[in-house]
């Protein structure tokens, strides 16, 4: 489960980042069509501009070269001056007449000459304005240039950040893909255990089945001889015994309930994609809500398509919960699946929705065929889809009221006969074909008016794309709905034959309560039966138990005992070592001060010679007494390190050879010795008998681990079992899952490719406008 909802937010994240690139492409393909009608408008005035610019420079070449002949010609004209001022000179004597003459030829060509003046000022002036008209015009088209380019920079950043972002949900699909991979392996692994266990438990079948048929005529002479009351004869006794326990069936039922959990979740996600995508369909066609207002009548029927997941979501889970309920351990019949009744709440709240949208839907239609853009054609088709709408609604409808009827006899079972719901169970048959068939006609019709609004000439990419979306979630519905319609028909009789645990004989379910009581006798009887199997714990033996009960009441099996022991005796062990230490030093004084009365005995013995007789009993009582101490030292010696030392025999033995003692210090030594022996020998037997009780105490607690391990064992398996079942679920959802993101991919791919296009075409648009400034401002430094 918690896979499952990781690959659903996943799912959401991606689809709500689809939405926000979505509206992001669209704002782009805006501000590209702008960019377009802006640069079209530039390249227009560019090419008046250049005209006009051809123009005064056609002016300009014609002015100067008239002002080239006026000079040429006032150059003419002043040597006639010249000339005819020589003239007069010399014929002034000739007369008026020729002077005045003359005087007129020159106010002739002053007043001409002024002309060309005034007319060559008047073109200077238009040259001039026209120069600067062109230098702003080039400012400006220079201006708006750079913006194009700051705004081409944008748009080219935004698309490295898309890609990027593609190429890491690539990856990261890739890598979950690997993954899946290793999972598949890993379970077909399994799936191969599976088959040679299932092989040795067939095998164990056959030999229980062997040995249950020979106990059968046994078990049928005890139950006539000793069953004393036939409670079979009473309905009502007969609902409160405990049915036989076919758990191969159970088996076949839970099987066959997972298989329609992962139809109804196929179902489930067809019909969230068909919903949502028609509410992406109402807000382009007719009207884009991007560009303008959609109608109410849209605006309503989207905000009620938006809500289709509170209302389909519930289906997946009512369909989960009743497979949680059928399990190996209870008995599946219509009256003990309560779950049943959820579910069809569930489904009549769907139902409820398809009713309250199915107006709008029909209205939405109409609407359509209404527009200007609606052909013949298309209006023939909208009208086959409204019928085919109404039809899936009342298919819908039906299924509700057989899956109600179904779920009576757990709820309210008066007066319902069990015949009546073998042919419940056809109806429901029937009405899953037809609704299969619906959906054909659904995805024939829709695939069609596809195609027709296809060629139409205001058809944008967007409504090409929401229509192969519906037309995909179409197609995914039409095979659940067949898939569903072909598992019911083929397991009929397998629900049939499953319908009541109540008596051959009767006709009428059994009450639910009673169904209930029966579940909880048959968990008494499995607990009763595990009892009777559970094998008898091994006891111990009169004469060990006998001799071991004085260590067992005087020792403690709890550690706080055992502590308290191990404190005194540390205690103990060292205020003995304390007067141990203690002893040893006394005995040093003792031997020092032995010492120093030999030394006198000695000094005495050799002064008074006379007196050796009766000097020598006491000396040699001292040297007695001597060797007892050195004896007792090695003794204590021994005592402390027994590893190194074996007995203080062999050291009399070696110490006869050096001086013979007597016997009554002999005899006291190996007394003392053995004694010693006999402290150690009790003090290591306490040790070992402690350490025994400990021992004991550990393993009466290992064994209760290991039962509560076996437990936990069990529990674990069962756990695995649910896990293996719920990994199988999560695969399915897994493939379903990734074709969508396949086929989003793929619709992400072609906006790309379509961005990439106009981006392209952008740039060489620029540049063509870069060119083309880059002419124009060469032409005007070349003027």
């Amino acid at each position: 489960m918690a896979a499952a909802a990781e690959l659903q937010g996943k799912y959401q994240k991606l689809a709500q980042e689809y939405s926000k690139l979505r509206a992001q492409n669209h704002v782009l393909k805006k501000g590209v069509v702008d960019e377009q009608a802006n640069s079209a408008s530039l390249k227009e005035q560019l090419k008046m501009k250049d005209q006009s610019l051809r123009k005064l420079q056609q002016e300009m070449d014609s002015l100067t070269f008239r002002n080239q002949q006026l000079a040429k010609r006032v150059e003419l004209l002043q040597d006639e001056l010249v000339l005819s001022e020589s003239k007069g000179k010399k014929n002034k004597k000739t007369g008026e007449p020729a002077s005045q003459l003359s005087q007129e030829q020159k106010n002739v060509f002053d007043e001409d000459l002024q002309k060309k003046i005034e007319e060559n000022e008047r073109l200077h002036i238009q040259f001039f304005e026209a120069n600067e008209k062109h230098n702003l015009l080039e400012t400006e088209l220079r201006s708006k240039l750079e913006v194009l380019e700051m705004e081409a920079a944008q748009h080219q950043a935004v698309v490295d950040g898309l890609t990027r972002k593609y190429m890491d949900t690539i990856e990261k699909l890739q890598s979950d893909k690997a993954k899946l991979e290793i999972k598949s392996q890993t379970l077909e692994r399994e799936a191969k255990d599976c088959r040679v266990r299932t092989e040795e438990c067939q095998q164990q079948l056959k030999h229980l089945h062997a040995d249950l048929s020979s106990r059968l005529g046994e078990s049928l002479n005890i139950i006539s001889e000793k069953v004393p009351f036939n409670d079979t004869r009473s309905s009502q006794y007969n609902a409160l015994n405990v049915p036989l326990h076919s758990r191969r069936r159970q088996l076949k039922l839970r099987d066959l309930a997972g298989q329609a959990l992962a139809f109804v979740q196929d179902l489930v996600t067809a019909l969230l994609n068909f919903h949502t995508y028609t509410e992406q369909r109402v807000q382009i066609f007719p009207v884009d809500s991007a560009t303008d207002t959609i109608s109410p009548l849209n605006q309503k029927f989207s905000q009620y398509l938006h809500e289709n997941a509170s209302y389909i979501r519930p289906l997946e889970e009512g369909m989960l919960h009743l497979f949680e309920s059928i399990t190996e351990d209870t008995v599946t019949v219509l009256e003990t699946t309560v779950k049943l009744k959820s579910f069809s709440d569930y489904l009549a709240s769907y139902v409820c929705f398809l009713r309250k949208i199915l107006p709008y839907q029909l209205k939405s239609l109409e609407e359509e065929c209404e527009s200007s853009l609606c052909t013949a054609a298309l209006r023939a088709r909208n009208m086959e889809l409204q019928r085919d709408m109404k039809k899936l609604t009342a298919v819908f409808e039906k299924l509700h009221t057989y899956i109600n009827l179904l779920a009576l006899p757990s709820t309210n079972p008066d007066r319902l006969l069990r015949t009546n719901f073998s042919s419940l169970l056809t109806y429901i048959a029937s009405t899953l074909n037809g609704f299969h068939d619906v959906m054909k006609d659904i995805y024939k019709h829709y695939s069609q008016k596809a195609a027709l609004e296809q060629e139409l000439p205001t058809a944008t990419q967007k409504l090409i794309t929401t229509n192969d979306c519906i037309l995909s979630s179409v197609v995914a519905l039409t095979n659940g709905a067949g898939k569903v319609a072909s598992f019911f028909s083929n397991n009929l009789d397998c629900f049939t034959a499953s319908l009541s645990y109540g008596p051959k004989g009767g006709m009428e379910f059994i009450n639910p309560l009673s169904a209930e009581c029966m579940l909880q006798y048959k968990k008494k009887a499995a607990a009763y039966m595990r009892l009777l199997k559970k094998p008898c714990c091994d006891s111990v033996p009169y004469e060990e138990a006998l001799a071991n009960r004085r260590v067992l009441l005087s020792s403690t099996e709890s550690r706080e005992g055992l502590a308290q022991q191990v404190q005194q005796s540390l205690e103990k062990i060292t205020k003995l070592e304390q007067e141990k230490e203690h002893w040893m030093l006394e005995a040093q004084l003792a031997k020092i001060r032995l010492e120093k009365e030999n030394k006198r005995v000695s000094d005495k013995l050799r002064n008074s010679v006379g007196n050796q007789r009766i000097e020598a009993p006491q000396e040699s009582l001292f040297t007695l007494n001597a060797d007892e101490q050195e004896k007792e030292d090695a003794a204590e010696k021994a005592l402390r390190e027994p590893v190194q030392t074996a007995s203080l025999v062999g050291m009399l033995i070696t110490t006869e050879n050096e001086e013979a003692p007597e016997a009554d210090t002999r005899e006291d030594l190996i007394k003392n010795h053995y004694m010693a022996r006999i402290v150690e020998l009790t003090s290591q037997l306490q040790l070992a008998d402690s350490k025994s009780v400990h021992f004991h105490a550990e393993c009466r607690a290992l064994a209760k681990r290991l039962a509560l391990t076996e437990k936990s064992k069990e529990s674990s398996l069962e756990e695995v079992r649910q896990a293996r079942q719920s990994i199988t679920r999560l695969q399915d959802e897994l493939t379903t899952t990734k074709r969508s993101y396949e086929d989003q991919l793929s619709m992400m791919s072609d906006h790309l490719c379509s961005m990439n296009e106009t981006l392209s075409k952008q740039r060489e648009e620029i540049d063509t406008l870069k060119l083309a400034s880059k002419g124009n401002s060469k032409k005007n430094k070349n003027r």
